[in-house]
């Protein structure tokens, strides 16, 4: 046996050429099988948008036979028109830039027309083919996905649908809120009228009575002034009598402050400030800034502003258990804040928003039935801190000056 070394050169050079050419051949049948396997549609084109190759599935997807394909422009057979029937010019065709250009591109929202002249929605990629950096073609790999564009188009529809489901409920259920405001601010309207007619008739009758009482047993006291005893009888019953009214103008005063509608709302609420004091013995810091010549608000703003001044007050002197408040009532043309800060034991943020803190949803009401809104901040051993913000309606002193 003789040595490799031994043999001539030539003979070694083309040993390996019949072994490279079988490996070519190999490689290339494997290729082709891969290419007949695969279920995605395949094709190559060259430079010139001919078809240079195409495997069983591409052609069974757009309706040829691979032999109809091979050699013809394939943008003129497939991809000729956009999904809406637009004509769908070359120059534009991302397939055709990715051999042009050498640009890869991954397109899912265009379509490829079948021999029957259906459109089909495919998904599809173009690579380049290069040869030592020279451009010879691309590749294109494309799946119908008609199916999930149809399952999308549901989605969106069924998503559509219930978005508009979701508007109307949230227009019917704003409208109910709506008549629901303006329920509860036409029963508020209704209480403050019959609070005022109930403390006007227990005013001129029951108020009258005791008074024309009183007016009697003085009268009676003055004719038994030798019977000791029937005379104490008599300044006991002109106390009771006493007590009597001083409840009533209290009970009065509670329904409706005839104050409010006498002097205003200003006077309404420094009224109301000194009469806290009095009554729950805080040490209270408190300042009433109104601008000069300000008109007071009246009708039901200026009651809406009273009784959330007075929940206010009410709240610190039966829950705060504070020993010290600030209070503070600013008015400037057009906007009115009133603050109530107190020492006491503060709650958590939640209890403000619990169903059943209808104090809180009542202010709130009134507050936002005429634009104003209430802010509460309060932690636990922090104290609270109330504000109410509303803009002043013109009242009609103003509306008779303009």
């Amino acid at each position: 046996m003789s040595h490799p070394a031994s043999l001539p050169a030539d003979a070694l050079l083309a040993e390996p050429a019949p072994q490279a050419a079988r490996a070519a051949t190999v490689w290339r049948d494997r290729l082709s099988l891969l290419l007949d396997a695969t279920g995605e549609g395949i094709y190559g084109v060259d430079t010139e948008g001919r078809c240079s190759f195409i495997n069983p599935a591409a052609a069974r997807m757009l309706g040829y036979t691979a032999d109809e394909v091979l050699g013809r422009n394939m943008h003129e057979l497939t991809h000729h028109h956009h999904a809406d029937g637009a004509h769908y010019p070359v120059d534009d065709c991302p397939i055709f830039r990715a051999f042009r250009a050498g640009v890869p591109c991954r397109i899912d929202s265009e379509v490829l027309w079948r021999r029957d002249g259906t459109p089909m929605a495919v998904e599809y990629t173009s690579y380049p083919i290069l040869d030592a950096g020279e451009v010879l073609g691309a590749v294109v790999t494309f799946v119908d996905i008609g199916e999930r564009k149809q399952q999308e188009q549901q989605l969106l529809q069924a998503r559509e649908q219930l978005e508009r489901r979701v508007a109307e409920r949230t227009q019917a259920l704003s409208q109910a809120l709506a008549q629901l405001r303006d329920l509860q601010a036409h029963l508020e309207h209704v209480r403050e009228d019959e609070r005022t007619r109930i403390a006007r008739e227990i005013h001129d009758e029951l108020g009258s009575l005791l008074v024309g009482l009183k007016m009697d047993v003085s009268w009676l006291e003055k004719r038994v002034a030798d019977e000791p005893t029937l005379r104490c009888k008599c300044h006991g019953m002109r106390g009771l009598i006493d007590n009597a009214v001083e409840n009533v103008g209290r009970i009065i005063t509670d329904l409706r402050p005839s104050i409010l509608d006498h002097q205003g709302l200003w006077a309404t609420l420094a009224w109301q400030v000194q009469d806290f004091i009095d009554s729950s013995e805080l040490t209270c810091h408190w300042t009433i800034d109104i601008a000069p010549n300000l008109p007071a608000p009246e009708g039901d703003q200026a009651t809406a502003i009273f009784r959330i001044f007075q929940e206010m007050l009410s709240n610190v002197a039966r829950h705060a258990r504070a020993s010290d408040v600030t209070i503070r009532v600013r008015a400037t043309p057009g906007d009115l804040t009133l603050l109530v800060k107190d020492n006491g034991k503060g709650a958590p943020p939640s209890a403000f928003e619990r169903a059943d803190a209808f104090g809180v949803m009542g202010m709130r009401e009134r507050a936002g039935h005429h634009g104003g809104w209430l802010q509460i901040t309060s932690e636990p051993g922090q104290g609270t801190q109330v504000i109410l913000s509303m803009p002043l309606e013109r009242s009609r002193q103003q509306e008779r000056a303009a």
